[in-house]
């Protein structure tokens, strides 16, 4: 068992590490190892409903450092687009209830036989305008996390920080933020300087490494800290300088990591925080 005096007090385990576990399931664990926060998914979350979820995340002790997932904004029909805000504000009354401080978007890929970049990034802006004041009405801020350019044509169109800064700028910084995720943006030569920029617009920061080879479903690539390439501590770091307070999340989709026990999992990542994310 993991000494919970000795856990950090800002660690998050993002329900998707213990991918095979259940909401109760995933709750127990972090209680065990005394991981504070908990970083929740909307299906998972559905299976025991938004009640039962706030309720057992909170009789825990637990707190919720973010909701994933809000966006695919890039609808190109005013049917989709309609749906697709139905759909968020959903999400953010969900984020409300569970007391989570963000909605974490994936913005969208590009529409169906669209090649239009552009037009993809302008519908994401049209969408915030509408959603912006919801999630200030529902007091949830909206993360927009940009993704690594490979997930271009079918999750995300945004693909830097500096593009996602771009879109949030134009809101009040308690409306619209961004996630700084170390898969999708730790190659970024322009990285340091693009976190320095976002100060108080980073509504969530989320860590794992980069693994090569990437696996077939390149969504799985992503790997326990300190099994890939990503050197990690400079980008805390200078995420910290920017005067960010909230919890880190370790957010791991890899079907090794999934395949191994529950409490394995969790104690390497207490250890691997301890040591290469933020070592003190």
């Amino acid at each position: 068992m993991t000494d919970g005096n000795t856990t950090p007090a800002d660690l998050s385990l993002n329900q998707k590490t213990l991918n095979n576990s259940s909401l109760p399931e995933v709750v127990d664990e972090c209680l065990t190892a005394g991981v504070p926060a908990v970083g929740l998914w909307r299906e998972p979350v559905h299976e025991v409903g938004v009640r039962e979820a706030a309720r057992l995340v909170k009789s825990a002790g637990l707190r919720v450092s973010s909701l994933c997932r809000g966006g695919f904004l890039t609808a190109d029909t005013p049917e989709r687009r309609r749906e697709a805000i139905a759909e968020n504000r959903r999400a953010l009354e969900e984020a409300a209830e569970l007391e989570a401080p963000c909605l974490v978007l994936v913005v969208g890929g590009l529409p169906e036989g669209s090649k239009d970049l552009a037009a993809a990034r302008r519908g994401v802006a049209e969408a915030l305008a509408e959603l912006a004041p919801l999630a200030e009405h529902y007091g949830v801020r909206l993360a927009l996390e940009p993704l690594h350019p490979m997930y271009c044509a079918d999750r995300a169109v945004l693909s830097t920080l500096d593009q996602a800064l771009e879109l949030a700028e134009p809101f009040p910084v308690e409306q619209v933020g961004v996630v700084v995720d170390t898969f999708h943006v730790w190659w970024d030569p322009r990285l340091f300087e693009q976190i320095e920029r976002a100060g108080s617009r980073i509504a969530s920061y989320q860590v794992c490494d980069w693994l090569t080879p990437l696996p077939a479903d390149v969504l799985l690539g992503r790997g326990m800290m300190g099994d890939g390439h990503i050197d990690f501590a400079p980008i805390d770091t200078a995420v910290r300088r920017t005067g960010y307070s909230g919890d880190v999340e370790v957010e791991i989709f890899n079907e090794d990591v999934w395949s191994r026990p529950a409490r394995e999992v969790v104690e390497t990542t207490v250890d691997r925080y301890r040591r290469l994310v933020h070592p003190r």
